[in-house]
């Protein structure tokens, strides 16, 4: 029909109603939960898909970037057998950090990112990696292509965000950081997540 005008009539839910994104592995969608100034750490409803708050941040530390996750992925044995210190998967949406130049100051929101790189994370013994991207089109950062083109300080300030996020006071992190690894194998452990919700849902689900 000419002029017919495509649109969902209702919001779909954030995990299994998107889209992995425009041209996955490389270029996908991040649906924010957190941002750098959230003293919250929220989290979507897996059942209703709607953002709850899951704590207070345990201490004074931040995320240094935007951070959610990728649509219609999942951390299965596919991502765990791409690394060696484990065989299980989180069971989780695949997390992504996104670096924006300018400040966005709210979650709940999707955005179109360019993947650069990603962090291989262990959280009580199960592969929970963070894939880092960019936003596309950035003024800054849209440029970048790999995670070697980022200022290793800001690498390293992810690294321990991470390493330290969930850690009470005086007692040890159960989350473990590796070396950081570029867009080649970032986009591997994307495919894989993709092949792990394939297998843990498309019986279940069928997109339009």
């Amino acid at each position: 029909m000419v002029g017919e005008k495509r649109f969902l009539s209702s919001r779909p839910h954030p995990w299994h109603g998107l889209k992995v994104g425009p041209n996955p592995p490389g270029v996908v969608y991040a649906f924010i939960e957190v941002t750098p100034f959230d003293l919250v750490k929220y989290e979507f409803d897996k059942e209703t898909g709607f953002m709850m708050v899951e704590r207070p941040q345990l201490t004074s530390s931040l995320p240094p970037t935007l951070y959610g996750f990728i649509p219609r992925t999942y951390c299965g044995d596919g991502v765990a057998s791409l690394m060696r210190e484990t065989q299980l998967g989180d069971q989780d949406p695949l997390d992504v950090c996104v670096l924006s130049e300018r400040s966005i100051s709210r979650g709940d929101v999707l955005l179109k990112a360019n993947v650069v790189g990603g962090l291989p994370t262990l959280d009580d013994g199960r592969a929970d990696d963070k894939i880092i991207a960019v936003l596309s089109n950035d003024a800054l950062w849209g440029a970048v292509k790999d995670i070697s083109d980022l200022p290793r300080a800001l690498v390293d300030r992810l690294c321990h965000y991470f390493s330290s996020y969930k850690a009470r006071p005086n007692e040890m992190s159960q989350v473990l950081v590796g070396e950081p690894y570029g867009a080649q194998h970032a986009k591997k452990v994307i495919e894989a997540a993709m092949a792990d919700y394939e297998l843990e849902f498309c019986s279940n689900l069928t997109m339009k």
